[in-house]
Parts: structure tokens; C-alpha cells; sequence
């Protein structure tokens, strides 16, 4: 959720922040800002809409002269999107600007305070009460008045500063809203991800929480809280720069489905060594993996649903109980970490805001952690007791396709490992289930060469307004990752449900021509899914289903069957998705909607 840029250096900076704006259009916004200083004075312009209105208005940024500057993408939380409450905010006589990431919780009651100082306010939003603070506490000294504020603000925030009177330096801090820092021959830069620097830099500082650093064209001085001057390590970025481009893909999101089988290679082999599962970023022993009681599995939107694919493999080959929560909730409803109990947290930015208060609520009780990342050096990476990355490479379409694919391999092998640890499955099964793995990069490929029979179906569907997945078991699960694709990029109302709740209330929606998604991989549950169709197409439903190859008995019931190859059952999810993921695609694209940054939704959600 929202982006921010800082560039300090030798070159113009108006250009060099629209570029990097424009790598984090991903992240979601509503309107974008961006101020530079020429020595003189600081010049802001701000716009609602796409950042292209922002580059129109600026000329590519050519009216903005000027080698110091911050620029932002804002999604909006407090106040509606308008050009006043847009990015950067200034204090009273425009000598201190200020972007802001994130939500400060109590800045009603400081906002009041500066109102009985004398403040005016111009904008809605949270983060000019911010600028005014700096205004109020300045003293000259910018850390000084920087760790003024940090003790009076709650919430979280990233922060790019530039003081008026310090025309030469750039200052950040973070608390819990992501923040990196690159470093150049040509100059330094603040981001909120690494998309928005890549393209001049490799070398990264991650900033973490209450640290501030202060920016100058030739150097980083980082300081805590406290005011002590901190010596950190720089971290070599290897994402190749083409990731974050669409390479001639129409829109990233196929580009991304494109790149699940790489993916998913990427992440399976290097943990597959002479016919066993070797994940050394464990950190536990085998006789801890045989303690285990319990797992918790936490995570939000399509990482949550891996999670409920993970408890059926979690639970049917380790046989250890597994519960699935979402992160929002976890927290707030008291859970029991008993000894012995492990919480596995999964997030593809590693610093989703509900995911990461999860973890610090588990290691608060002592329990053994592990975060299932997509960045390295995130939140999530750093404060786990340890952390299995997934190397699906940078995700650019809001809607997730290749991190959800990693994610599901990560808890696969976790599973699979738990289980030969545990002795609950023989090691022929375990070799088996290891050589179906190992063919799942390739089924993808080929589910993707045949996408023109899903978007014929979609071309169908257009128009209609209400759809409904249904399935059991680990169906179910891709039920639930299925239907979100479809309404986060088409706007279309959809929902999932356990085939066998049907007759518990929902089957009074089902109607003449309303569309129903059967998935139907789970040998066990075949027959009774297929009743459940029955009893939709009775009355009036037509039944899209996702099967695998050899149940060709559902073509009966079906109006439209969608085939996956034979794998293991417990691994379907991988193949299942990969049809429902374009079908969501087709659909939006045919709606002609922004399939890769649709509305009011932001990759990655960093605040609650």
C-alpha cells in the first residue's frame, strides 16, 4: 500500500522519482505527489489518478529542476483521493516536506494539540499532522526532532523528510511500514520495494524499525532511536532487473502465471538432495520435529488459502493437528500456544501488517517460528525464528499467482519432511510422492499451453454477475483461492463453499443460467462432488468443472470440463488453480478492466 521514492545525487531527480513511482504502481494508489528541492526552495506538485496525470503535469519531471527529492503513491485511508490530500504534505511555510507510508493511530489527539497551537490544516489526512510535528518540535537539528516525534506518534509509518535548511540531505525512518535504502556511485535512494531501484542500484539497506538514516549524495549515516550512530551491512539484490517488466507480455499478471513452472522449480529443486528434502533454514532437529503438538498456520488472502490446502497435507501425511487462521483475527482471539506448538506465518512481502503483529503475538509466548517469504530481508524475515524464502521473484500483479504457487510448495515440502520425520509415511511413498513433485513445473507448462479453451469459456461470462466454486476437501481450498482471482480482478461477486454446505442455506441462490465452478480432484470425494453438481444443475445451474484426467464420469453432469493431469492428491491444488487463474484473467481483460491493479486494492498491505 502506497510507495515511496527519495533520490539524492548528481542527476535531475524529478525524472528519476516518476521512474521509480512507476515500479511501485503495484503496490496500489489513488493519487501521487512528488517535491524537490533546488537549494532554494521546495517545489511540490501533486495529482489524483494514474502517475501519469502527475508526469503530464511536470513534463517527465522537467519542470521540477532539482538533484533532491521524495515522491509518493498514495492509497487512501484517511480522506478521500483528492489532490490536497495527496503526497508530500508541507508545515506551515513549506521548509519541511514529508511521505508518508502507513497509519498513525492517535493523530486525532495530536492533531488537536497543534490545532490549540495555532495550526492550520488544509488536508484529511494523518500525515500532515505529521508535518506540522516536525514543524513544531524543529530545533535545527533534524535526527533530534525526528526521535521528538517517533515518541509521540503510535501507529506505523515510513518517512521521507527533507528540511529546507538542510538542502543537501534527505532523511527516513521506519516502524512496521516497509523502507529500504539504496546506495549508488550516482547518488542514494529511499523506497518502499526494491522494484524502484533496481534499475540503479543492487545494493540495499534494510532499514528496521525506529531506525532513521540520514541521506546525502555521497553518503548513509544510520542512527536508532536513541540517537547512536548504527553501522549496518548492505544486501546484494540478485532479482534479475527483467522480472519487474512485462518482457511483451500483455499485462504482468499473465507474465507472472507464465513464470509459475520457473518458479516453482526454483523453489522445490534446490531443496531436493539425493532423493530426501533438505531445508536447512529450519533450524530444527529432527527429534524437535518429532515434539511438535500442534501447528498454526497464519497468513492472509491467498497465502491464508495455501494454509488450508497445507492443514489437509499437514494433517493426512505428518498427522499433526493443523490450524488455519487468518492473521487479522489471530491475535485478537487469544490462542493457546501450548509447548511444542510451531507457527508457521506465510506473506509474499514479508511485511503484511496483520501477519507480522501475528508473529510477534507467537513469539511473545515463546513458541518456535518460521516465515514463509517472498523478499528477503522483509519484517517477517527477520523477526521469525527462521525463515523458508520461496523464489518466485518479484510479483508485480496485485492479484498473486507465482508467490501463491511457491507458497504451496514451501508447505508441501515442509509437510512431506515432517512426515518421513515422524515415520508416518514409508519411504516408498515418500520417494513416489518426491518424483510427482518434481513433475509439477512441467504440468504447469502444459495446463498454460491450452489457455485458449479457458478463454473461450470466459468470453462466455462477461456479463454475468454472480458465480459460485464449489468443492471438498483440498477442492474447497482451490475453491477459495479460485474465487477470490475472479472477484478481485473482475469485480464479479463470487464465493466458495464446501460443496456439502450447499443444502444448508445456499442452494436458494442457485437460479436458471447461474454459473457454478465444480473442482473435483480428490479421488475420495468424487461421487459425492458429482452429487453436489446434480444437484445444482437441477436446478438451472451451468457447471464449469476442474478435474483431473481420469474422471471423465463428471462430463455427464458438467456442461464444461477442464482437465489436469494425474498427480498426487494432496498436490492437485498446483494444477487445479492454474485454469481458474485464467479464467479470472480472461474474464477481466474481457470486462477490459486493470487486470494488474485493480481497484482499491494494494499488493501489499501494510497497515490493519
Amino acid at each position: 500500500m502506497c510507495g515511496i521514492v527519495g533520490y539524492i545525487g548528481e542527476n535531475q531527480a524529478a525524472p528519476i522519482l516518476l521512474d521509480g513511482l512507476s515500479k511501485l504502481e503495484y503496490r496500489g494508489y489513488d493519487s501521487a505527489g512528488i517535491a524537490v528541492s533546488s537549494g532554494e526552495e521546495i517545489r511540490m506538485v501533486k495529482a489524483t489518478g494514474r502517475l501519469k496525470v502527475l508526469d503530464d503535469l511536470t513534463h517527465g519531471g522537467s519542470t521540477l529542476p532539482g538533484t533532491i527529492g521524495i515522491g509518493h503513491t498514495r492509497w487512501a485511508t484517511h480522506g478521500e483521493p483528492s489532490d490536497t490530500n495527496a503526497h508530500p504534505h508541507l508545515n506551515k511555510d513549506g521548509s519541511i516536506v514529508v511521505v508518508h507510508n502507513g497509519i498513525i493511530e492517535n493523530y486525532l489527539k495530536l492533531k488537536k494539540k497543534l490545532e490549540n497551537k495555532g495550526y492550520k490544516f488544509l488536508s484529511e489526512t494523518d500525515t500532515e499532522v505529521i508535518a506540522h510535528m516536525l514543524d513544531y518540535y524543529y530545533n535545527g537539528n533534524p535526527v533530534d526532532t525526528i526521535t521528538k516525534i517517533m515518541h509521540r506518534m503510535e501507529g506505523s509509518y515510513a518517512l521521507g523528510i527533507m528540511f529546507q535548511d538542510h538542502p543537501d540531505e534527505i532523511y527516513a525512518v521506519r516502524k512496521d511500514s516497509p523502507l529500504i535504502v539504496g546506495e549508488s556511485n550516482e547518488g542514494n535512494f529511499i523506497a518502499s520495494d526494491a522494484p524502484a531501484v533496481l534499475k540503479y542500484t543492487r545494493q540495499v539497506y534494510f532499514i528496521q524499525n525506529e531506525e532513521i538514516v540520514k541521506l546525502t549524495k555521497d553518503s548513509l549515516t544510520f542512527y536508532n532511536i536513541d540517537e547512536e550512530v548504527l553501522t549496518k551491512e548492505a544486501t546484494t539484490i540478485d532479482w534479475d532487473i527483467n522480472a519487474a517488466e512485462k518482457g511483451g507480455y500483455e499485462h504482468f499478471m499473465l507474465k507472472e502465471m507464465y513464470e509459475q513452472s520457473k518458479a516453482v522449480s526454483d523453489t522445490l529443486n534446490p531443496r531436493l538432495k539425493d532423493g530426501d528434502i533438505v531445508i536447512q533454514e529450519l533450524g530444527m532437529s529432527e527429534d524437535e520435529i518429532r515434539k511438535i503438538r500442534k501447528i498454526y498456520i497464519v497468513a492472509c488472502g491467498s497465502a491464508y488459502h495455501t494454509g488450508v490446502t497445507a492443514k489437509y497435507v499437514f494433517e493426512g501425511l505428518a498427522r499433526i493437528p493443523v490450524e488455519v487462521d487468518l492473521a487479522s483475527e489471530f491475535r485478537y482471539r487469544h490462542p493457546i500456544f501450548e509447548p511444542d506448538t510451531f507457527v508457521i506465518i506465510v506473506s509474499q512481502s514479508g511485511e503484511t501488517a496483520d501477519s507480522l503483529a501475528a508473529l510477534r503475538e507467537a513469539k511473545s509466548h515463546g513458541v518456535k517460528t518460521l516465515g514463509i517469504v517472498n523478499v528477503v530481508g522483509s519484517s517477517i524475515a527477520r523477526e521469525a525464528d527462521n525463515v523458508m524464502y520461496t523464489w518466485a521473484g518479484p510479483e508485480i500483479a496485485v492479484a498473486t499467482t507465482k508467490a501463491y504457487s511457491t507458497q504451496l510448495i514451501a508447505e508441501y515440502l515442509l509437510a512431506l519432511k515432517f512426515a518421513k520425520v515422524r515415520g508416518t509415511i514409508d519411504n516408498d511413498v515418500f520417494a513416489s510422492m518426491l518424483e510427482e513433485l518434481k513433475q509439477l513445473p512441467e504440468q504447469i507448462s502444459l495446463l498454460l499451453s491450452h489457455k485458449e479453451n479457458v478463454q473461450k469459456f470466459a468470453n462466455r461470462y462477461l456479463a454475468t454477475e454472480h458465480v459460485f466454486f464449489i468443492g471438498r476437501g483440498i477442492d474447497y481450498a482451490i475453491s477459495l483461492e479460485g474465487s477470490l482471482k475472479l472477484k478481485e480482478i473482475s469485480y464479479i461477486h463470487s464465493e466458495a463453499y464446501a460443496a456439502g454446505e450447499l443444502k444448508h442455506g445456499t442452494i436458494s441462490l442457485i437460479e436458471d443460467g447461474r454459473l457454478v465452478v465444480a473442482v473435483l480432484t480428490q479421488p475420495d470425494l468424487y461421487k459425492k462432488t458429482i452429487s453436489n453438481i446434480q444437484e445444482v444443475k437441477t436446478r438451472g445451474a451451468f457447471v464449469m468443472a476442474v478435474t483431473t484426467v481420469e474422471n471423465t464420469e463428471v462430463e455427464k453432469v458438467a456442461d464444461y470440463c477442464v482437465y489436469i493431469p494425474k498427480t498426487n492428491p494432496y498436490f492437485t491444488n498446483s494444477l487445479a488453480v492454474i485454469p481458474l487463474q485464467l479464467f479470472g484473467y480472461y474474464v477481466s481483460i474481457g470486462k477490459g478492466l486493470d487486470v494488474d491493479k485493480p481497484r482499491n486494492l494494494a499488493k501489499s498491505v501494510t497497515v490493519e
